[in-house]
């Protein structure tokens, strides 16, 4: 069973498959260009200590994007 959610919510050490990200965005497409597109699978490596940076890996990358930007692509939980 999968469910859908945003990055934002995953819990730190969590894998996800990213579902969805919004287009029209410099900084989606900068996103995509890193990597971060539907279909791949993502693990939440930890936050900062106030909740922003969140820091995940991508295809064996670590990238640190903002909460605003996490809150925008969804994900499916598996």
């Amino acid at each position: 069973m999968s469910s859908s959610s945003c990055l934002s919510d995953l819990e730190q050490g969590a894998f996800a498959v990213i579902g969805c990200i919004p287009s029209g965005e410099a900084s989606m497409t900068r996103l995509r260009e890193l990597g971060l597109l539907p279909g791949t699978r993502i693990q939440l490596i930890r936050r900062a200590p106030l909740g922003d940076p969140i820091e995940i890996s991508v295809r064996g990358s670590l990238i640190s994007i903002r909460k605003k930007e996490a809150d925008l692509i969804k994900i499916n939980l598996s």
